[in-house]
């Protein structure tokens, strides 16, 4: 379900016809009109949602449906007899939830990267659209049903919240006592004033990847290892690929909800004006953020025990892991967290804004490497490159330089300057409103933005990057 290929809206498009048509005869053939319209409104956005998860593969839908059908039926055999032994059912039923992400993602790397037991069906297992986005949704409320004793919901609107389309793929993850009413009260209805509110999201996220993810990504090259220019300068332009394909995801999928009268969470709330390490995580990728904070970091202890700093650097290395398996990922979480505990050990010092955010900028963009370099022994080259003073020399600047052609180095830079114009006015929008987007939702700026989209977007498509997490 890429938001950005013409193919999603046109799928989209049929669906709702269809439901459309539909709809008047079956409330007409119901004696109930109110009963029957919340009933088929809530089969009818389900089945949208199956319908367009089958279209990005069989197996995807199905691994979806096996994740779904194992939460629903355990928790249904917990509620019923577990009693007083509600931790213990816990310890049983969210390892099963975790059986297609432990076997797709990670099978391979444990097994045949660490074990060194060379499983030929375990490698180059291609991971199911969303898997880990849904696994964590549906893990999540397995825990609030048994912690808060919260009622079981009818299999139709636990699918709904699981399964809730414009999200399932890449997010947000969200909570039941936020999604699950939502759901459970959904019906289709034209609101101009939910359609006002969700389109301009639509047209933010569309230009964040299209005009400015997409963009970036063809002068992407990490091929060298023994230039810290042209290293550094791939961390940038990964840094913002990532950030406005990610955030672009986010945003397609707010607009739609909205549109649809939903509301999900904003997922990213401009990240890279952080002045700090703590912040940067406040306001990036929001919802992972705070599901590893309520379900593993404060079980844990959180900052009532002594141990509060190993355990924010476990709960990064195993945020680096839910990201990918493999060592680079690992590391990309450690370094994190060694920068979140670098910034609770030294906060005293209140350096000045612009120092911080300079600082939290260059961890953040040299941490990057080690999330797109998967290459253990090329990452540690490139760090040790990164690391050494006498690199940096005039002569790998001149070299940095000869690798790009001087039309490919004109609209790098043009694209990175709009992406950095991009950023100045999600700072601006916080100073001036304190939101971090509320200039793009100006009528004028939106019109920019559609402009700038169907003028400057690439003929070569890309998926969205955590289509592959």
């Amino acid at each position: 379900m890429n938001f950005s290929e013409l193919r999603f809206w046109i799928y989209l498009t049929v669906a709702l016809a269809v439901v459309a048509l539909i709809r008047p005869l079956v409330l007409h053939a119901s004696g109930h009109r109110n009963e029957a319209a919340s009933i088929y409104d809530r089969t009818a956005i389900l089945g949208i949602g199956l319908f367009l998860l089958g279209c990005v593969s069989p197996t995807t839908l199905g691994i979806f449906l096996f994740v779904c059908a194992i939460t629903y039926l355990g928790l249904a055999l917990f509620l019923r007899r577990a009693g007083a032994h509600r931790y213990l059912f816990l310890v049983i039923l969210v390892p099963l939830q975790l059986l297609p992400l432990l076997y797709y993602k990670y099978g391979d790397f444990f097994a045949n990267g660490i074990l060194r037991q060379d499983i030929p069906g375990l490698s180059g297992l291609i991971i199911p659209v969303g898997l880990s986005f849904y696994t964590f949704q549906v893990v999540g409320f397995v825990i609030d049903t048994v912690i808060h004793k919260h009622p079981l919901p009818t299999f139709l609107d636990f699918m709904n919240f699981a399964g809730f389309f414009p999200q399932i793929v890449a997010g947000p993850i969200e909570r039941r006592e936020s999604l699950l009413p939502q759901m459970q009260a959904f019906r289709f209805r034209w609101d101009a004033a939910a359609i006002d509110s969700g389109a301009p999201w639509i047209v933010l996220g569309l230009f964040f990847k299209v005009c400015l993810a997409d963009n970036l990504a063809v002068h992407f090259d990490p091929r060298s290892a023994d230039n810290p220019f042209s290293i550094w300068l791939n961390n940038l332009i990964f840094g913002f690929r990532i950030y406005y394909d990610f955030a672009g995801y986010s945003f397609v999928a707010l607009g739609i909800a909205r549109c649809f009268g939903i509301n999900l969470t904003l997922n990213f709330a401009s990240p890279y004006v952080s002045t700090n390490s703590q912040e940067f995580w406040r306001r990036w990728h929001i919802t992972l953020s705070t599901w590893f904070r309520d379900y593993v970091y404060l079980p844990l202890g959180g900052s009532r025990t002594k141990l509060w700093g190993l355990t924010i650097l476990l709960v990064f290395i195993v945020s680096g892991i839910w990201h990918g398996a493999g060592w680079n990922f690992i590391m990309w979480g450690a370094l994190w967290g060694l920068m979140l505990l670098g910034f609770h050990a030294f906060k005293r010092l209140r350096l000045p804004a612009m120092a911080g955010w300079a600082l939290t900028m260059l961890g953040a963009f040299f941490a990057w490497l080690c999330f797109y370099e998967t290459r253990t022994p090329v990452l540690l080259t490139k760090i040790a490159t990164l690391l050494t003073p006498a690199s940096y020399t005039a002569e790998n600047l001149h070299a940095a330089a000869r690798m790009l052609e001087p039309g490919n180095a004109f609209v790098l830079g043009v694209f990175l300057l709009l992406a950095c114009l991009t950023l100045a006015v999600e700072w601006w929008s916080l100073r001036r409103f304190d939101e971090p987007y509320a200039i793009f939702m100006r009528p004028a700026v939106l019109c920019i933005l559609v402009v700038l989209t169907v003028l400057l977007a690439p003929s070569e498509k890309n998926d969205f990057i955590y289509f592959a997490f």
